[in-house]
C-alpha cells in the first residue's frame, strides 16, 4: 500500500500529464516536433539557468555531480559494449543497444519526478544529470549512432548549438562575478523556467504515441534490464564513491535508474542502426519504469 501511495504521488502525475500529450498527438495528430523545440531552446535553457542562479551551489559539489553523472551514465553503456560484443551481435545491433542503454531520459522525465519526489531541493541537482547527459549524448551518442562516420568536429559543433549547455556556462560566470539578471529579466526567466517541466511531459506523451513494440524480444529485454536495472545499480554504488549525500544522493541515483530517452529513437532512426528496435526500448523502458522507480523513490526517502 505505501508503494502504490508512492506511485499515485510521484509518478501518476507525470504519466496523466505524457498522457495528455500521447492523447493530443492520437486525436490532432499534433506534430511534437515544433513543442520540442520550444522546450529544448527556450524553456530547458531559462530552467536551467534559473534554478543555478536562484539556488547557487558550491563549485565543488557542482563538479563531484557532473563527474558522477558522466560515470553513472558511462557504465550501462560500456557494459551493453561489452556484453555485445561478447555475444558477437553485428554493428548495428551493437549500435542501437548502447544507444539504449547510454541515454537516459534525465530530462522531461527525471527532472518532474525529482522534483516530485524530493522537492525543489532536488531541482539544481538533477538539472545538473540533466546537462552532463545532454553533452553525452551529442558526443559519445552521435559517435556511437555513426559508428565512426561523424568526426570530433561535427560533435562539438553540435555540442555547441545545445542552448542548455550554454545557459550552464552564462549561469556559472553570472554566479562567480555575483552578478543577478535584471528583475524584469530574472521574472521572465522564471515564468519560462515554470513551463518547461510541463511541456517536457506533454512532449515526451507525443513522442511515444506512435511508438510500437517491434523486434527480437530476448534483445528488448536485455537492454531493458541493463538501462533500468544497470543504470540503478550504478548510481547506487557510483554515489558513495563521488560523496554524493543528502539530496545530491537522492537525485544522482534517481537519475541513474530512468529510462531511456527519446532521443536515443531519433539518432537511431537517423543514422539507420535499428531504429525500430530503440524505439521499442525506449516505449518498454518508459512503461516498465514505475515498478523499478516506485520501490528507489521509498528507498532513497528512507
Amino acid at each position: 500500500m505505501e508503494l502504490l501511495a508512492l506511485f499515485a504521488q510521484n509518478l501518476l502525475p507525470v504519466f496523466l500529464t505524457a498522457g495528455a500529450g500521447w492523447l493530443l498527438a492520437a486525436r490532432m495528430k499534433t506534430d511534437p516536433r515544433p513543442l520540442a523545440q520550444i522546450g529544448l531552446y527556450v524553456l530547458a535553457p531559462a530552467l536551467i539557468l534559473d534554478i543555478i542562479l536562484q539556488n547557487a551551489l558550491p563549485p565543488g559539489e557542482q563538479l563531484r555531480m557532473m563527474a558522477f553523472s558522466f560515470s553513472a551514465l558511462a557504465v550501462p553503456g560500456l557494459a551493453a559494449f561489452a556484453i555485445a560484443r561478447a555475444l558477437r551481435w553485428p554493428r548495428t545491433r551493437t549500435s542501437a543497444l548502447v544507444l539504449a542503454c547510454l541515454l537516459t531520459n534525465a530530462g522531461n522525465y527525471g527532472m518532474s519526478v525529482n522534483l516530485l519526489a524530493f522537492g525543489p531541493g532536488a531541482l539544481p541537482q538533477a538539472s545538473l544529470f540533466f546537462l552532463a547527459s545532454a553533452i553525452v549524448s551529442y558526443t559519445a551518442g552521435i559517435f556511437v549512432a555513426s559508428l565512426g562516420r561523424t568526426g570530433l568536429r561535427e560533435s562539438l559543433a553540435g555540442l555547441v548549438r545545445v542552448p542548455t549547455v550554454w545557459s550552464v556556462v552564462v549561469a556559472f560566470a553570472m554566479t562567480a562575478a555575483k552578478l543577478h539578471l535584471p528583475g524584469p529579466v530574472a521574472t521572465s526567466v522564471h515564468l519560462l523556467s515554470q513551463a518547461c517541466i510541463p511541456v517536457f511531459l506533454l512532449v515526451l506523451g507525443m513522442q511515444l504515441q506512435g511508438a510500437r513494440l517491434t523486434g527480437p524480444v530476448r534483445p528488448m529485454l536485455f537492454a531493458a534490464a541493463l538501462r533500468l536495472g544497470g543504470g540503478a545499480a550504478a548510481g547506487t554504488l557510483l554515489a558513495p564513491l563521488f560523496g554524493l549525500t543528502g539530496v545530491a544522493r537522492q537525485a544522482g541515483v534517481l537519475q541513474s535508474s530512468m529510462p531511456t530517452a527519446v532521443l536515443a529513437a531519433i539518432l537511431a532512426t537517423e543514422y539507420d542502426v535499428e531504429p525500430g528496435f530503440v524505439t521499442s526500448v525506449v516505449l518498454l523502458t518508459t512503461v516498465l519504469s514505475p515498478l523499478t522507480l516506485t520501490p528507489m523513490i521509498a528507498w532513497l526517502r528512507g
